[in-house]
């Protein structure tokens, strides 16, 4: 496989990403990989036509290994030169997580619980070498249960120093007030839209974005690529997510290639127990056998929402389907596919995909 990273530069522009169950009031700070899916191959459409955009998707039907893979984005945060990514904690314990019942462990568990998103380094140590979790780790999580405030932390250990306490500190939640005029009686609706806005702080060279994971094959056609990142520059442009109207969800992107860790984190090498933690939305019309065994842990969402098909006009509520989340572990490396999510009352001759092909990354597992 080919992998690329690619960061998503919000700057000062704000963004909305809703979620199915949440109103206008409230926002996700990042995207899934199923509406990054769908918005590129909408942009993609648009660019290139519903021939290019069939082929393209037909590829998905009747030559799934050769089809390109994203997984969800997640937090980056830069500070100077030095960039720190976060992944989704996998559902299961790293290798030697404390199974005591001291009574501090209670405060223990709760910290743990709470990361649920760890840096890269951790996220490495923790769920792909020897090392685990390790008493230091153990003791670093009780002294923050016990810390009153951000200044009783200890800030000599290996978690503070990578960034684990930090995620929450690289975008907010800003709620705006909007009016709504009716058309005919011209009476007035107020209403609030949430939206999040990434860490910046130009004078400190400080700033926060989203990123992904894309995956080619081995031999797979350059043109495919430059194409992509055309309609990732024109999705850019138009924004991703809500209230594009507005402004909102536009970003620049930029196209990278792997440095050694992530190079360690794809091929990770002495794995004794590998299991394969998903780091994007994952669906699949009939489950592989020993899919689910017992040492698989997974969360299950639904996920519906509208489709904005370019070549109908016509905004109408897809199909809601459920799909395994990001951070679930399973026995075996899950693939994926395409969910046809058509509207039953959708006239026009072409299907409406929502993307379940999967992106995961082998991890050890606590006995």
């Amino acid at each position: 496989m080919c992998w690329k990273l690619v960061r998503l530069n919000f700057g000062q522009n704000l963004a909305h990403f809703g979620e199915v169950g949440i109103g206008l009031e409230q926002t996700s700070e990042r995207v899934r990989s199923d509406t990054l899916f769908s918005a590129w191959i909408s942009a993609y459409a648009k660019l290139f036509g519903k021939e290019a955009v069939g082929q393209l998707l037909k590829g998905y039907e009747e030559h799934p290994e050769l089809a390109f893979r994203v997984s969800s984005t997640f937090i980056y945060r830069r500070k100077g030169n030095r960039y720190t990514y976060y992944l989704p904690r996998p559902l299961v314990f790293p290798k030697g997580y404390p199974g005591s019942s001291e009574e501090d462990d209670l405060e223990f568990a709760k910290v743990y619980k709470k990361l649920n998103y760890l840096p890269l380094k951790i996220w490495h140590r923790w769920y792909q070498t020897e090392i685990g979790f390790t008493e230091d780790d153990r003791e670093e999580l009780i002294t923050k249960a016990q810390a009153g405030n951000e200044k009783d932390i200890d800030r000599n250990g290996d978690l503070y120093k990578a960034g684990t306490f930090d995620y929450s500190k690289f975008f907010k939640f800003d709620l705006v007030p909007k009016v709504a005029v009716d058309r005919i009686t011209r009476a007035t609706n107020f209403y609030h839209t949430g939206f999040v806005k990434f860490h910046r702080e130009p004078e400190k060279d400080e700033d926060a974005g989203l990123y992904f994971l894309i995956s080619f094959p081995h031999s797979f056609d350059r043109t495919l690529e430059k194409n992509l990142k055309i309609s990732l520059d024109l999705l850019g442009e138009e924004g991703i997510g809500g209230e594009r109207s507005t402004g909102a969800g536009r970003f620049e992107a930029e196209w990278l290639e792997l440095d050694n860790l992530w190079t360690d984190i794809l091929k990770p090498s002495n794995l004794i127990n590998p299991h394969y933690c998903l780091i994007s939305l994952y669906w699949e019309k009939s489950l592989p056998d020993g899919l689910l065994r017992k040492s698989a842990c997974y969360e299950i969402l639904a996920r519906g929402g509208w489709i904005a098909s370019p070549f109908s006009g016509r905004q109408l509520r897809r199909q809601s389907i459920r799909m395994f989340a990001e951070g679930s572990v399973f026995p075996i490396l899950p693939q994926g596919e395409l969910a046809d999510v058509r509207p039953k009352d959708f006239k026009n001759n072409h299907s409406i995909y929502r993307s379940g092909v999967s992106v995961s990354l082998p991890i050890n597992t606590s006995e």
